[in-house]
């Protein structure tokens, strides 16, 4: 006889909340995730406006949901509604994944650093980030992330720089003097002698203005990415790829970051593989 008070089971729920979130490619990333290994659980987008975040957090447990992505514009505003707070999340001040807990208790974690490390060793094997400088475009949240993979891998200096300096100002006060500020008007002077180059700005993306920074002074098999991918060869990789330079696009990335969350909702560590670019790309 089955006992009435067993609590049922359910497919497990899981979800990208954003607003705008109809261009977010996670939901047939995930799906991909989900045919390939015959799990009976669901991911989907979820507009969400800024001013509904809190509630619809607090219900989304109680509705079947085990976790969830989170995307512009609420990565710095969950981190004030999760109740812990990894360090890697407090570090880059966002969040990109949520995991549900069964108190109810809202775990709050940034993978980007990760997808962003895991993208380039997964593409460019031989890369060792100790033998000079890197020089990051940007300051934003994707910046920050970048910087700090960038430099527990072991640079031993960082270049930065950003439209607007304050910002690349405050990621030196808070990294350190590994961190050495540029303006942006000597952006493309700050490449010279770099081995490793990122775009961590919007520029160059579809629908964005193209990044007007001088790639004169990067040499031949410097490694260069860009964290826009679409379009996934940007203007600034094939103009690194045509003067030497190793490219990788970015969006494995976004592939990489999305593994910690799905195996954490769903109970198994998924594959980033030429299958699932395809899918993605699709």
């Amino acid at each position: 006889m089955t006992d009435q008070t067993d609590t049922p089971r359910h497919a497990p729920l899981a979800g990208v909340i954003g607003w705008p979130i109809a261009h977010s490619r996670s939901p047939r990333l995930h799906g991909h995730w989900l045919a390939r290994h015959g799990i009976a659980g669901h991911y989907v987008p979820l507009p969400v406006a800024p001013e509904h975040l809190a509630e619809v957090l607090r219900a989304m447990p109680r509705m079947g949901f085990v976790g969830c992505n989170v995307t512009i514009p609420h990565k710095e505003s969950v981190l004030a509604l999760a109740d812990v707070v990894t360090d890697r999340a407090a570090l880059m001040g966002a969040a990109n994944t949520l995991i549900f807990r069964p108190d109810g208790k809202i775990h709050a974690d940034n993978t980007d650093g990760y997808g962003f490390m895991a993208n380039i060793r997964q593409h460019a094997p031989g890369w060792l980030p100790d033998l000079g400088p890197a020089a990051v475009l940007g300051a934003g949240g994707a910046a920050r992330a970048v910087v700090a993979a960038l430099l527990d891998s072991g640079v031993t200096e960082l270049r930065i720089a950003n439209r607007t300096r304050l910002r690349a100002e405050q990621i030196r006060a808070e990294f350190g003097p590994r961190v050495v500020v540029h303006d942006w008007a000597g952006a493309g002077a700050m490449l010279e002698g770099a081995i490793t180059v990122v775009n961590a700005t919007s520029m160059g993306m579809v629908g964005k203005p193209p990044l007007q920074v001088p790639l004169d002074a990067l040499a031949p098999g410097t490694l260069v990415t860009d964290l826009v991918y679409t379009p996934l060869v940007t203007p600034f990789l094939a103009e690194a790829q045509a003067r030497g330079c190793e490219v990788v696009d970015g969006l494995g990335m976004l592939l990489h970051q999305a593994a910690p969350g799905f195996e954490r909702w769903f109970g198994i560590r998924p594959a980033v593989d030429e299958d699932l670019r395809a899918a993605v790309l699709a």
